[in-house]
């Protein structure tokens, strides 16, 4: 796994493909793909903001350009919301694009009775209404838009994705009938709590991250969860997750941890990512033997330990701590499988032979930091 990119994720099945045009409307921009909070650090980097910046439409004219910081808020151009009369649809079409149509309401998408997929990002609608009719729908993508409420998705019985990620939500609300969700994506509103998912038997991803989340609660009955994401929050205690038998991957990046702990009920565990933290010790890890990705980068952490059982390690992340001793990486050895190693920025790497001594200790590896090994 090189550094986060988009190329890392292996979680792209909420990706809305189509099989041909559905669609004619203004600025048809194409698709963009349902991504996890696992590249939510980057993503936010990129926008140069945090959920407490909170100015959605400077972000919005912001995104593909540039924007005159000393420049009044009101005197940017808004975008107006098209006329939907503009817009063509084919009632055939079972996969429906509608990104960046500046569409303002949802209604006239009647006709879709047979849309199976339908994507509306990046527009700008404000309120979740006139669904009730597409029965048929198993995806909704309402991703980048202003939505400050879940309501009116009753009728849609038989979905299994669902993202209204990039909005201005401030609690999970109005899902209750929505029994068939496997993929939850809520990425980037201004949620306070995890609350009203207990319904959520089936789920198996949950998207959380950028919001306002303090503490992890009310996971209990999601049996079924499998990736959980919880990044950028101000999450400071791992706790409540005892139920999550089937876990195999938890982001808690960027939050206020500062203990490794509450993870030995998660046996099946695969990849745990816990960068930029205020984690000083590695810790609290011996049950989880499944793991195959660690990231604690960007903590402040002074010795790898602790970790010498962990032997189905492939990708290693320890760059921006405080390691200083090489016999350290003795704590990797029994990682046969280890390939990827991330050291850059510790005290380590001032050696002359930072690289070599690395080869030498880990003869498995196959790339150091962001570079790869020539052989």
């Amino acid at each position: 796994m090189a550094s986060r990119s988009v190329g890392e994720l292996q979680e792209m099945e909420g990706e809305f493909v189509s099989g041909g045009p559905a669609v004619a409307c203004p600025n048809l921009l194409g698709r963009l793909a349902t991504f996890p909070e696992k590249l939510v650090q980057i993503s936010m980097d990129r926008r140069g903001e945090s959920e407490e910046s909170g100015d959605d439409e400077t972000r919005r004219r912001s995104i593909n350009g540039d924007v005159d910081p000393s420049q009044p808020p009101d005197t940017v151009k808004e975008e107006s919301p098209v006329d939907m009369d503009t817009i063509t649809l084919d009632p055939e079409e079972e996969d429906i694009d509608l990104v960046h149509c500046r569409i303002g309401k949802i209604e006239g998408l009647e006709v879709l009775q047979k849309a199976k997929t339908l994507s509306l990002r990046q527009n700008l609608i404000k309120k979740i209404e006139n669904l009730d009719g597409l029965t048929s729908l198993r995806e909704l993508d309402l991703y980048d838009n202003q939505i400050r409420k879940l309501e009116n998705l009753h009728g849609l019985a038989d979905l299994e994705l669902l993202d209204v990620s990039f909005n201005l939500l401030r609690k999970v609300e109005g899902l209750e009938r929505l029994t068939r969700v496997k993929k939850l994506f809520l990425l980037h509103n201004k949620i306070g709590s995890i609350a009203n998912l207990e319904h959520f038997t089936g789920l198996e991803m949950l998207e959380l991250g950028s919001n306002r989340i303090r503490v992890i609660e009310n996971l209990d009955t999601l049996s079924s969860l499998q990736s959980l994401f919880l990044g950028t929050n101000k999450i400071t205690k791992f706790q409540n997750l005892d139920g999550l038998h089937n876990l195999s991957v938890l982001s808690i990046q960027s939050n206020r941890i500062t203990k490794i702990e509450g993870l030995q009920n998660l046996l099946n565990l695969k990849e745990l990512y816990l960068s930029h933290n205020g984690i000083e010790v590695i810790e609290g890890l011996e049950n989880n033997k499944k793991l195959t990705t660690l990231d604690i980068a960007a903590n402040r952490i002074k010795r790898i330990e602790n970790i010498s059982h962990l032997t189905d390690l492939q990708e290693f992340w320890m760059n921006d701590n405080q390691i200083d001793n090489w016999s350290d990486l003795d704590e990797l050895k029994n990682a046969k499988s280890l390939e990827t190693v991330y050291l850059e920025r510790n005290p380590l790497q001032k050696d002359p032979q930072y690289r070599r001594k690395i080869m030498l200790a880990l003869p498995s590896i196959r790339q150091i930091d962001a570079t790869f090994i020539r052989f």
